[in-house]
């Protein structure tokens, strides 16, 4: 029997079921592996992480040094090889004297840079320093109102009226600024006279002006739209002030004046528009604009009579408390912008406002004590100087703003005394409106503050708004049946009513 045969084992026919997977068949790559390692061990990942994190700060620094190293070399080497060139020696600047001799030479401001076309307002130019020194001057007088010292609390100030009557006010404010920028010229100024041109054919305004006013009453327009908050720089307001500013300074001749010399109200007109420009300028903080202002003033300190102050002419000997109000205002905001002033022309002011004012009444006057307020020719017996204050107004608001409190000098409680008596009553059949005396007027008593204030506003609150223009195209305007309503028109009655309702914003409070 033949041995039995074995079929030798076929590796291929063997198969053995099983569930691990083979090293060669996973394909893992290091991504995988490190995730799988960095879930096991978190303390791993933080370690990277620090590691990378401290690589990236050596190489950093590593890097800096080697560029510091370099930039040595190279500026040795430049040392080394570049021969410097001889320079002139700069002229020191001459310094300003504390203490100004009587009747100093005014010299001119001069001009670095001959701007011919309108100012661009950019904003990599360069500001001005803050309109205040916190511990200087303005300290001492109780200027305040946060970082704009006491221009501080004009931004956003129709939107704080909020107490009773107060939102009526700033409407008043809204709709008269826009009447004002409708009639606004292309070139920036205000037409006194033709204002109208803008006007629908089917509904025109009235009321024009005399134009040799034209420079004064643009600038008190643009007193307006600076007072509510609005710069060259910002504000809704912002294209209508600088094209408005860029006019004045085409305006001005070489000697500073703004204007001409035509008329005995050019001096007005000067005052008026060199307080809008320093109010432009240093509000909207622009070093281009600056030589302008500067030359505005040397002309006011220049104009003035010699141990006295300002009327219709420079130099001409005569003075007036009406003028000097204004010339006052103008060089304080100059100082407070940092122009250059004699601060001896504010002395003399104030001494000419204690030579007219009488001491019992506080009654300011006009070229002498007792003497009521000026009108135009033929206009006296219409609007009898005995009905207002203006210049018992003009008087106080200079005081205070050259300083003087009610504790220390009681005059000025006697010259808000005074004005109470004659409130702002809008009553065009007796002679009594008088736009220019309830401007001075609110300032003044808005200073005073306390019943002075509100025995003041109670009147000239109602008498403000219930005579503002509500209807047509006129919306928003006065009609200029003041005293100086013939003279000035419509834009200067819309104009001064405007600044008269800011007076909750336009300064902040100068008597604590």
């Amino acid at each position: 029997m033949a041995p039995e045969q074995h079929n030798p084992l076929d590796p291929t026919k063997i198969h053995i079921e099983h569930d691990h997977v083979r090293f060669w068949e996973e394909e893992r790559d290091f991504q995988d592996i490190m995730a799988e390692q960095l879930r096991h061990a978190p303390w791993l990942a933080i370690s990277i992480v620090f590691h990378v994190i401290v690589g990236l700060i050596l190489l950093q620094i590593s890097t800096g040094s080697r560029l510091k190293d370099e930039e040595m070399v190279i500026q040795a080497q430049k040392q080394e090889v570049v021969e410097e060139p001889e320079e002139e020696p700069e002229e020191e600047p001459e310094e300003e004297p504390e203490e100004v001799e009587p009747e100093p030479v005014i010299q001119d401001a001069e001009i670095t840079e001959e701007v011919e076309e309108d100012i661009e307002m950019t904003e990599e130019e360069t500001p001005t320093d803050s309109n205040f020194e916190k511990d200087a001057f303005n300290n001492a007088i109780g200027l305040g109102g946060g970082a704009g010292g006491k221009f501080g609390g004009r931004g956003g100030g129709r939107g704080r009226l909020g107490r009773k009557g107060g939102r009526q006010a700033a409407q008043a404010i809204l709709i008269g600024l826009e009447w004002l920028k409708k009639h606004q010229d292309e070139d920036g100024s205000w037409d006194v006279d033709e204002f109208m041109k803008h006007c629908p054919a089917n509904d025109v305004c009235d009321g024009p002006g005399n134009p040799i006013n034209d420079v004064g009453i643009t600038g008190l327009a643009l007193l307006a739209f600076l007072g509510d908050g609005s710069t060259m720089r910002s504000g809704p307001y912002k294209l209508v002030v600088k094209k408005g500013i860029n006019w004045l300074r085409k305006q001005q001749d070489d000697d500073g004046l703004l204007g001409t010399d035509t008329g005995h109200t050019f001096m007005y007109n000067h005052a008026i528009a060199a307080l809008a420009m320093i109010e432009g300028y240093g509000l909207s903080k622009y070093r281009t604009l600056r030589p302008y202002a500067q030359k505005a003033v040397n002309y006011i300190l220049k104009a003035r009579n010699p141990y006295k102050v300002w009327r219709y002419y420079p130099h001409d000997g005569n003075n007036d408390s009406s003028v000097t109000g204004w010339m006052v205002f103008a060089l304080k905001s100059a100082m407070d912008f940092k122009l250059k002033v004699d601060k001896d022309a504010l002395k003399y002011a104030e001494a000419w406002f204690d030579e007219v004012t009488d001491p019992n009444t506080g009654q300011c006057g006009y070229t002498k004590k007792g003497e009521g307020s000026a009108r135009e020719p033929g206009a006296e017996e219409k609007f009898p100087a005995s009905k207002t204050e203006a210049l018992t107004a003009v008087g106080l608001l200079a005081r205070i703003f050259l300083g003087q409190t009610p504790d220390q000098n009681p005059i000025l409680l006697a010259a808000a005394d005074t004005m109470l008596k004659k409130p702002p009553v809008w009553n065009p059949a007796d002679g009594s409106i008088d736009l220019y005396y309830w401007y001075y007027g609110s300032y003044a008593m808005f200073q005073m503050g306390g019943r002075h204030w509100r025995g003041w506003r109670k009147s000239m609150e109602p008498a403000m708004i219930k005579s503002q223009r509500k209807d047509g195209h006129a919306k928003g305007s006065w009609d200029p049946i003041s005293v100086w309503g013939e003279s000035g028109g419509r834009v200067y009655s819309t104009a001064i009513s405007v600044l008269c309702l800011e007076v909750y914003y336009r300064y902040s409070k100068l008597i604590r």
